[in-house]
């Protein structure tokens, strides 16, 4: 059976291919700080929340981010 490749919306191989590559040739050091740098983001949070509430919230942030970008 052949396992078809299905990409999100302005995603393709070559993209995937780039943040593997990126991500997996980080060092300890470098990722660390970009944990940080992301922990001390003003304008994002974390949160944990049920696994089932999931695609609600990844539905509610596309619809975030439509809004703006057709602003």
């Amino acid at each position: 059976m052949k396992a078809t490749k299905e990409f999100p919306s302005g995603w393709n191989e070559q993209r995937v291919q780039d943040v593997l590559n990126y991500y997996e040739s980080q060092t300890d050091e470098d990722a660390a700080a970009e944990h940080k740098a992301a922990l001390s983001s003003s304008d994002h949070t974390l949160m944990e929340v049920p696994a089932d509430l999931v695609p609600i919230f990844r539905q509610l942030i596309a619809e975030h981010q439509r809004e703006q970008s057709s602003h």
